[in-house]
This record gives structure tokens, sequence and C-alpha cells, in this order.
């Protein structure tokens, strides 16, 4: 199945993502099927309110019924409070309950233990990752009291780079959106609301990623531009062009170099991921 192609036209790339429903038809059967293998009904996600984790949640809905799914929203003060309107108004679409567990006076208990050893004097990539590993915790004992799996929300984009946290943010049995890129994500996003009753928020789909995990932070600042980053990694991972080819295909120099370092310094974390479900 072809879901990728990069047009060449006056030197610059174009990144283009097809099939949408085949994309959404093979995850559904996937997910469906790894259900059945492990003899597992009940699902527990975390939402964000961001794309990943909505379209996540939307696909194992559709696959095991909203009754048989748990959603948990996770705030602290890096929170948007329109990010808790979205995780609301899609569990609203998907009639499923959605229960919140704000960390905040947990992740400040954690600070305050921590700081009589270390000195921290603002947050950084280790609270930031601590975050995480809070929420990671909060789902794996709802997902034990309900005799359930996590499914984690992380998508391919982030895996190649390490933009993700171990042990938090990558905490699951099985990845479903995990072999889609980010601009993947979107356009299946896209397709779902078209074709399936308009069930993410708006918002949710126009709004700058972030990982809320600290003041005002976007992805797309830490990393780089989605449509610059993933056709980069799809010709860097997935056909095995050189940092020259790339250069070659229209893409600035430094922006290779950036993520061809991002993909070779986070091999550790991917060998330590969720299955995987291929679409490609």
């Amino acid at each position: 199945m072809e879901i990728f192609r990069v047009d060449k036209n006056q030197n610059n790339i174009k990144f283009i993502v097809m099939n949408s429903p085949d994309i959404y038809n093979k995850l559904i059967e996937e997910i469906k099927k790894y259900f059945k293998e492990n003899n597992i009904t009940r699902a527990v996600i975390g939402l964000s309110g961001g794309i990943d984790s909505s379209i996540v949640a939307l696909l194992t809905t559709h696959v095991i019924g909203k009754e048989n799914i748990d959603c948990i929203f996770m705030p602290t003060e890096f929170t948007a409070e329109s990010s808790k309107e979205d995780a609301y108004e899609l569990c609203k679409n998907m009639q499923v309950p959605l229960t919140e567990f704000d960390i905040t006076n947990i992740f400040d208990t954690y600070i305050e233990t921590l700081a009589k050893k270390f000195i921290i004097k603002e947050i950084e990539i280790p609270e930031e990752n601590l975050q995480a590993r809070i929420r990671a915790n909060l789902l794996m004992y709802v997902a034990n009291r309900k005799n359930a799996i996590v499914i984690a929300t992380g998508n391919r984009s982030e895996i190649l780079t390490g933009y993700c946290t171990l042990y938090g943010d990558t905490v699951g049995a099985i990845a479903p959106i995990g072999s889609l890129y980010k601009t993947e994500v979107y356009e299946l996003a896209e397709w779902i609301n078209k074709n399936k009753g308009n069930p993410i928020p708006k918002s949710i789909i126009e709004k700058a990623p972030s990982a809320e995990l600290n003041k005002d932070q976007k992805d797309e600042e830490e990393l780089l531009p989605y449509k610059i980053l993933d056709p980069i990694l799809k010709l860097y991972v997935d056909e095995g062009k050189s940092k020259k080819e790339i250069i070659e295909a229209g893409f600035k120099e430094e922006h290779i170099k950036k993520t061809i370092n991002l993909v070779e310094s986070t091999h550790f974390k991917r060998i330590k991921l969720p299955v995987v479900i291929e679409t490609k």
C-alpha cells in the first residue's frame, strides 16, 4: 500500500499523504486482531486534548465499543484550558465519560522531595519527563483496576526523533498510530471527520501541537515544522537516503543534520516501545 509520495516541484518537496480510507481500515483490522488474539476487552487511554490521543481513542472505540473504554485526562499547571475543553468535547462526541485526575499536587510533591537532593530552579527535561511518568503510573493503575490495557498514543514522527518519554507517554501494550507520521495523523483526522460524523473538534485539528509539559511549549519549535520533518524522516529512515541525497532533494542541511541527530541518538527508546501497528 503506498501512503507517501514525495514530489519535486521547483526544487521544493511536497509531502503528500494518501489513502486515508485504507489506513483507517487497516488500523481497525489490526486493533481488532490484537484485542481478539490477546483476549482483551477493555482499554484505557490518556487524553491530552491533542490530535494523537483523540485519533487513538476514536479508533479504539470503533473497535471495542464506547462502553469498554476509559478515557483519562490528567492536567497540570501547563495544561491549557482549551485542551481540557477539547478533551471533554471529544468524549461527549464519542459518548464516552472522561475521568479527570489533576496531577499538579502529585508533581509538586515529587519536586519538593527531589529538591532536598537536587537544585531545581526551573522546569527542564527531567521535570517534563516526570510529569509524563506520573501520568503513566495512573493509567496503569486504572488499567489494573479495570482489567484492561493501556493504549499508547505516540506517532511515528515522535518515535523516530525520540520526542517521547520512556516509561511515560510511551506506556502501553500497543501503539495504533506508531507507524503514522504526524502529517498522516492530521490527514486521517480530516478523513474521519468527513466520513465518520465529525467527532473530532475542529480546534483539536487546528491548534499547534504541544506536549504541554512546560510553559508555552510547542512541538514544532523544539523539533521542526512537521511538513519539513516528516519528509526528511521518510527519506532518511524509510528510503535510506544519504544526507547528500536529501540535500539534493531540496532540504536545508541544518534541518537534515538536526533530524538525523535526533534519530541516531534515540535508538535506545525505540527498542523499548509498545507493539506498533504497521500500515506500510
